[in-house]
């Protein structure tokens, strides 16, 4: 598949449009990551995702593109909701992912490196202490039926009014932290046991909570009204919806799929079960997953609760006195009903990141000038990004960029290639970096040398216009499940 892309502007390249594909590819992306092993299954499956009604403009990719199930990861697609030409756009639980809402939230503070390194290992041991994470691991709290009913419903709303989280975070939180157009009653009960005892929780795989420093400020101005600044000691963390949105996901497939083929899609793949918007069970999984999207909020919540807590305990004052401000939260498995060049689309994000551009009212008004907040994640030996939104964003990719770094390795041949104890032992000797990972198996699959160099990955970004870089940042310790 490789060898059909043309080369367009700068780090665009495009899958014409053959076959029954009703839109072309754009992959954005740079010669070097398109050589990566498995590029030629990512590229098949934009060309499959082009192939579904209502598609608008082009079935896209982000450079941190790899194959997924159903749409690939980075993959971006937006469907009209109502119906033209080629029929009525559909929306697809392959173009969300299983993990419903897996996103990243980053919280600043007024500490610098020096403070962490002081008492680096006694505050990682304190977060692994405070933030359960692992395999099927579980919060602090078990709600109840009527929580669980809120959770689903109002989602970072509940942990607030619930004392969780601090009323001025719902400003800095993608979509407040809540998508009204939520279905609770469309969670099975099965999903809702998943969730009751994980919310509070990172689980395993690419999930994890890190400490990390400001390394270098690429956008002075940008930065100040992030509230960042070089040394500065900031906390990062990635979950998402856990066995909830996992089983929400699980429980629609099948009821999308009989929709696809009742209303004669023709698939290319069922993975890429999609069911018109204006249908019943389009309906129904739209409001199950944005109730799973609402748990996802309440979870990295309750995370944000334990990570003030736990700095508390190692540094005293409190989360306030510490400066410990919200950043911002995004999410990067989800589809939302956005308005874009004044038309109501329905937006797939699948390990893509939401990058509204300077004016956006969706975006909080102290950063509306700059763009919204994008925090990109790498891997926990290399760096991460903090990136703004772009106007260039708007234009191309309904408001859209990359995710993180995106895998290089399969997690098997990860964990055959890399041994943990001796990567755990080499990222504290050569690096400085303190790891408490759950799981040998999971360090081993995670291992930097799995990913991509998020660095070429967000370098296209913003070679390309739909990102800003702003600040690189460094890992100082890590917890993994």
């Amino acid at each position: 598949m490789k060898d059909k892309l043309v080369p367009k502007e700068d780090h665009v390249y495009e899958l014409p449009k053959e076959g029954r594909m009703r839109v072309p590819g754009r992959i954005y992306s740079s010669q070097s990551l398109l050589e990566h092993p498995g590029m030629d299954s990512a590229i098949q499956q934009v060309a499959n995702v082009a192939t579904l009604p209502g598609i608008v403009d082009f079935s896209m990719a982000m450079p941190d593109i790899h194959w997924g199930y159903g749409f690939p990861i980075g993959g971006v697609a937006a469907f009209r909701t109502e119906s033209k030409g080629d029929g009525m756009g559909v929306i697809s639980p392959g173009g969300v992912g299983f993990d419903i809402n897996c996103g990243v939230r980053l919280i600043r503070t007024d500490l610098v490196e020096q403070d962490i390194r002081s008492k680096q290992k006694d505050l990682i041991d304190e977060l692994y202490k405070e933030v359960p994470a692992g395999l099927g691991s579980k919060g602090k709290i078990t709600l109840s039926d009527r929580e669980i009913d809120s959770v689903l419903s109002i989602g970072a709303k509940w942990a607030a009014d619930e004392g969780y989280l601090w009323e001025s975070d719902l400003d800095v939180l993608e979509e407040n932290g809540c998508i009204e157009n939520s279905s609770p009653e469309h969670v099975s009960h099965y999903a809702r046991t998943r969730g009751r005892k994980q919310v509070g929780s990172l689980g395993s795989g690419n999930h994890f909570l890190e400490v990390q420093k400001v390394d270098e400020v690429f956008d002075e101005k940008v930065a100040k009204a992030f509230g960042l600044f070089e040394g500065q000691a900031v906390v990062m963390m990635h979950t998402g919806s856990r066995g909830c949105g996992h089983q929400v996901c699980q429980d629609h497939l099948d009821c999308v799929l009989r929709a696809s083929k009742r209303e004669g899609i023709d698939l290319p793949d069922k993975q890429l079960a999609a069911a018109p918007l204006d249908t019943k069970e389009a309906q129904e999984y739209l409001g199950a997953m944005s109730s799973a999207a609402n748990f996802a909020w309440a979870n990295r919540s309750l995370i944000s609760y334990a990570t003030r807590r736990a700095f508390s305990n190692i540094f005293g004052g409190d989360g306030k006195s510490l400066g410990m401000d919200t950043v911002y939260d995004v999410s990067h498995n989800i589809a939302k009903i956005e308005k874009h060049s004044g038309e109501d689309l329905c937006v797939h994000r699948k390990g893509a990141t939401r990058a509204f551009g300077p004016g956006s009212l969706d975006i909080p008004s102290k950063y509306r000038s700059f763009g919204q907040p994008v925090i990109v994640p790498g891997d926990m030996g290399t760096s991460s990004y903090v990136l703004s939104g772009t106007s260039g964003a708007m234009a191309q990719t309904f408001g859209s960029t990359c995710h993180g770094a995106g895998r290089a390795m399969g997690r098997k041949a990860a964990f055959k290639k890399f041994d943990s104890k001796n990567l755990v032992r080499r990222l504290w000797e050569k690096d400085r970096i303190y790891v408490r990972a759950r799981s040998p198996r999971v360090a081993s699959e995670e291992a930097p040398g799995a990913y991509k160099n998020v660095s070429d990955v967000v370098d296209v970004c913003h070679a390309s216009g739909i990102a800003n870089k702003v600040v690189r940042l460094k890992p100082m310790g890590v917890v993994k499940g």
